[in-house]
């Protein structure tokens, strides 16, 4: 039986909600939603900011795992106004733009926080 592995980014709501950050089953390695939530719980406004912030989070994740930004095979991205594609786009490209994964982008009514304006997941796998 394979082991699975989990990561925690330290968030207030994993352990409120059950949730581990990022899960690694063999060469599989699963980043969970990812709000832009940055160290002392504040937030930046900005759409590109908060892309850049979060995908800060998975990417550590990822590391913790033995994975990286280059094995991500899949992302999720949940943006509240669609107007802000192209700067959370340009945040995506600067982390996957050597090799880019299949992605989705999705407009929602809301995010947990309603100060959020994206939330990314992402799915690796090792080689």
């Amino acid at each position: 039986m394979t082991e699975r592995k989990r990561v925690s980014s330290g968030s207030p709501f994993e352990p409120k909600i059950g949730f581990a950050r990022a899960v690694r089953l063999g060469e599989q390695v699963h980043v969970s939603g990812t709000g832009p939530i940055w160290d002392d719980g504040s937030f930046d406004s900005g759409a590109g900011a908060q892309a850049r912030r979060c995908l800060e989070i998975i990417v550590e994740a990822l590391e913790g795992l033995g994975a990286s930004a280059t094995d991500v095979v899949r992302t999720r991205i949940y943006l509240t106004d669609a107007a802000d594609i192209d700067a959370v786009g340009a945040a995506h490209a600067e982390v996957f733009g050597e090799a880019p994964p299949a992605a989705t982008a999705v407009v929602v009514a809301g995010l947990l926080d309603p100060r959020w304006r994206v939330e990314i997941e992402a799915d690796a796998l090792l080689d």
